[in-house]
């Protein structure tokens, strides 16, 4: 009886998380059920994109009982990314061929038209060239498109035929264009070949420029029309701050303030169903959120009560039919990847429809909670932190996990799988927007320009080490992880902090800023003129600040990750950071290639791979045997 109650006193006294489910890595990153969700301008139908295996095929569903309607599949590494409805029988399909987890679509885009019913499927030619600026409710042949060639054009396209009608022209190399409630051109945005941004007028006949700035300059750019249409909405931003919604009155210039917050940019908008109202803007400070504008509004209170229906999750509007009274949305959180429902304002009640990944179990899952750091210079950082599930939470081990870009992207709150499989296995997650991160203003990201390896790596390390002052992680068992720029971070932190982390994981880096100029991904005068604006312009600084040039300094374990295929980061990177560990007698602990991946892995038993050799490499240099090792 004594054994039995002092075994059942030491169950007690174990951390609960010893007794978690260590969940399998497949169910982490096998393919969620489906990508995205459109919804038909009456309410009648859903597209659905479904991720299968090498491709992402659409399907299309009756709203009222889920019955299939049609489906499309345009082969290997095609994948169906969007559906844009132009009528309330026919949409585009915008079809992408994507090489790995982290690709931007390579290549332009094909675009296919297609009848709900799958009748009357055509390719549409040349399309993928052009942006979409309004569907023409009025004319349902035909939709508002823009393109650049020298100049910007604004052109009919007929959405049966492929034929195109030129409607305006802006001197911009790469422009968009702004119309007013009555698609009248009013505004065009763009920018040069020189990086310069500008923002022109419709006068009469001519072009009057209202702004200009260069690249990471405060912004002055027209979003819409007011109800009235005669004021404008711009976002501006300001001595480097965030930008704010303003209603501008072109010819008064009287200005007022929407909305606006100290920390982040405002990101996107919600409108009524008539396109009329300005309803609410969201914006991601910390978690997601939006702001109602017009609360009185019908609609706005219809919103407000269905983000109110969802506790503990966030609520993204996906659609509303042209009546105003289906409502599509996605309800999701850090611990949930999500679930769309259809909300039918005449009935009160909404009904599921499909859910992402749902074998994923939130009570399982880790919390991502917000965080505010203060770097060594006063500069505000914000980020995010991920603690194991269970009991134990101090003197964790951490990894540092940054993300990629670095400029135009940052972290938000949300279902990561990376995060939570790590989270999982019992490590600490640190995520940090660090300078040169979007959303934060043009000064925060600027701040970041031509920094990769000094700045934007301090405030990754001064993040840690306030984690570690919080008694959270254990400051000797802390390595870092990332991909594509967060894969060239991780492994050019411990260059420069060589003695603050115990291992690093590259998964296809970039490893060398010299290469940026010749390895195929800037063959534009637009993208080297942008390369010279992030990467440090002498090559003695972008040698100090490249891996490949300083592998001398490397004191700690190295995995290098790449794809045989990548054309974002082009294998040549890993080869020359191997070869240069090699030929300094500090050769890669860990390395994995595979000939058929490309910017990330997509192919499941090779996720299985990585994720179960990345655990192993952890688990040597900072898990619990490494612990243990450490104590002996």
């Amino acid at each position: 009886m004594k054994v039995m109650v002092r075994l059942l006193l030491l169950l007690a006294l174990l951390p609960l998380q010893a007794f978690a489910r260590e969940v399998p890595i497949q169910d982490f990153f096998k393919e969620p059920g489906f990508s995205s969700v459109s919804l038909s301008p009456t309410g009648e139908y859903i597209t659905v994109s479904v991720p299968q295996g090498d491709r992402t095929v659409l399907a299309a569903f009756k709203t009222s009982d889920m019955s299939l309607v049609a489906k499309w599949d345009y082969g290997e590494k095609r994948h169906i990314d969007s559906v844009l409805w132009v009528n309330n029988d026919r949409f585009l399909m915008f079809v992408s061929l994507k090489l790995g987890r982290y690709d931007f679509r390579v290549g332009t885009p094909d675009v296919y038209a297609s009848n709900v019913d799958g009748t009357q499927r055509r390719d549409m030619p040349n399309l993928g060239y052009y942006g979409i600026v309004d569907v023409t409710w009025d004319d349902p042949r035909t939709i508002l498109v823009q393109r650049s060639v020298e100049s910007a054009f604004l052109s009919k396209y007929d959405v049966y035929t492929g034929e195109t009608r030129t409607v305006a022209t802006a001197p911009l190399r790469y422009g968009s264009f702004i119309l007013d409630n009555d698609l009248k051109v009013r505004y065009a945005v763009g920018v040069q070949d020189n990086q310069e941004r500008l923002t022109l007028r419709r006068d009469g006949d001519k072009w009057t420029r209202i702004h200009s700035a260069d690249m990471g300059g405060d912004t002055y750019v027209p979003v819409g029309f007011h109800a009235d249409n005669k004021r404008v909405y711009f976002l501006i931003s300001e001595e480097g701050k965030p930008a704010k919604l303003m209603l501008v009155d072109p010819e008064t210039e009287e200005k007022s303030l929407v909305a606006s917050s100290d920390n982040v940019s405002l990101s996107s908008f919600l409108e009524s169903s008539n396109k009329k109202d300005l309803l609410a803007v969201s914006l991601d400070d910390g978690l997601p959120k939006y702001e109602f504008l017009d609360s009185a509004h019908p609609e706005s209170k219809v919103y407000a009560g269905l983000i109110n229906a969802f506790p503990d999750h966030a609520v993204a509007f996906r659609g509303i039919s042209r009546d105003g009274n289906l409502i599509l949305l996605t309800a999701y959180s850090d611990v949930d990847p999500g679930s769309y429902y259809l909300f039918d304002r005449k009935a009160g009640s909404a009904k599921f429809l499909l859910s992402a990944m749902d074998w994923i179990k939130p009570e399982e899952m880790a919390q991502v909670e917000p965080i505010t750091v203060t770097a060594r210079d006063g500069q505000k950082l914000h980020g995010y932190l991920t603690l194991p599930p269970g009991g134990q939470k101090r003197g964790l081990p951490l990894i540092l996990h940054p993300h990629g870009g670095p400029y135009g992207v940052r972290d938000y709150w949300g279902f990561n799988p990376e995060v939570q499989f790590l989270a999982n296995r019992g490590f600490a997650v640190l995520q940090v927007n660090f300078r040169g991160s979007e959303g934060y203003g043009s000064a925060f990201e600027r701040a970041g320009y031509k920094k990769w390896g000094t700045v934007m790596l301090d405030d990754m390390a001064d993040s840690v080490d306030w984690v570690v002052r919080q008694g959270i992680a254990d400051k000797d068992r802390v390595c870092t992880y990332g991909a594509s720029y967060g894969g060239y971070a991780a492994v050019q932190s411990v260059i420069r902090y060589p003695d603050k982390y115990k291992c690093s994981i590259g998964f296809v880096g970039v490893y060398s800023l010299g290469l940026l100029y010749s390895d195929g991904t800037s063959d534009t005068p637009a993208l080297r003129a942008f390369l010279d604006r992030i990467v440090p312009s002498e090559e003695s600084e972008r040698q100090a600040q490249s891996p490949i040039n300083n592998v001398a300094k490397i004191k700690v374990p190295v995995m290098l990750v790449h794809g045989g295929k990548d054309e974002v980061v082009p294998i040549v990177h890993y080869n020359r950071m191997k070869k240069a560990m090699e030929d300094a007698g500090k050769p890669p602990e860990v390395t994995l290639v595979k000939s058929n991946e490309g910017h990330g892995f997509y192919k499941l038993d090779n996720e299985i791979e990585l994720y179960n050799t990345m655990e192993s490499f952890l688990n040597k240099h900072i898990g619990p045997k490494a612990q243990s090792a450490a104590a002996q």
